[in-house]
């Protein structure tokens, strides 16, 4: 069975500059059981309803501005799945979770920056679902235990966001080898929280994690989390590190 994944997607530019967490994403890839589909939630397709993106040949979205052109010019050509994401909407329906397809929504960059990095291929189906991040936690996690019984079919699900995300406080001179104090903080205790199990604190981050707010002053990087965390049990690190001081770039997997 595919286990779940969080993946902290970073910047764009980890599709050219993959810096330690490509070869890490790629080093993951090759280690799982190559999977027959992906579904995956990503922090860039926030929404009021939950939506299963249902096209049969989603456009690759540049969907950021200020980047040199080579970034503009990466296609992820990889397929839909229409079939695959009837029955997620179906799924999500059944158990009380009203869903609505979406045969427009292309690939944002949370999702096919790090798949690019993955299965540079692209010949992967992908389905994409939508993330109403008013809804806090709980309805992340709730997604994920719905839809966890899709790793039976060899479906890998994966949450793309970040472990930290506050852009405002990078430090655009720092080496890979930073933390940010603030940010090492608030990451020890999510793992510290995933590797106990503690689910009502996980859910409470908010109020309870140290320097929750300013590590994400608006939380829809850290939802996909919660969909990873929710499909899962098993709570390991696949790989840790930090960008510009204060942009967390951890990868977990849930088995």
């Amino acid at each position: 069975m595919l286990p779940s994944l969080f993946i902290s997607h970073g910047s764009p530019m980890l599709a050219l500059e993959p810096g330690a967490s490509g070869p890490a994403l790629a080093r993951l890839a090759a280690e799982l059981p190559r999977p027959k589909a992906i579904v995956l939630v990503s922090a860039h397709w926030e929404s009021r309803e939950l939506l299963v993106a249902s096209g049969e040949h989603p456009e690759t979205w540049h969907d950021f501005g200020g980047f040199p052109p080579a970034l503009f010019a990466v296609q992820y050509p990889a397929p839909g799945q229409p079939a695959l994401a009837a029955e997620v909407a179906r799924l999500l329906i059944d158990a009380g979770l009203p869903a609505r397809l979406d045969p427009t929504r292309p690939f944002d960059h949370g999702a096919w920056v790090p798949l690019s990095l993955m299965y540079p291929d692209a010949d992967i189906p992908v389905v994409q679902v939508s993330l109403p991040s008013r809804e806090g936690p709980a309805l992340q996690a709730r997604v994920g235990q719905i839809l966890a019984q899709l790793r039976d079919q060899d479906v890998l699900l994966i949450g793309s966001g970040s472990i930290t995300h506050n852009l405002r406080e990078l430090s655009w001179q720092a080496g890979p080898d930073l933390a940010t104090p603030w940010a090492l903080e608030f990451r020890d205790w999510m793992v510290d929280k995933l590797n106990t199990e503690d689910r009502e604190a996980l859910l409470d981050y908010r109020q309870r994690a140290p320097h929750a707010v300013r590590n994400h002053p608006s939380d829809e990087h850290l939802l996909p989390l919660y969909f990873a965390y929710g499909a899962g049990e098993r709570f390991s690190i696949a790989h840790q590190g930090f960008t510009l001081g204060a942009l967390g770039m951890d990868i977990y997997r849930f088995d």
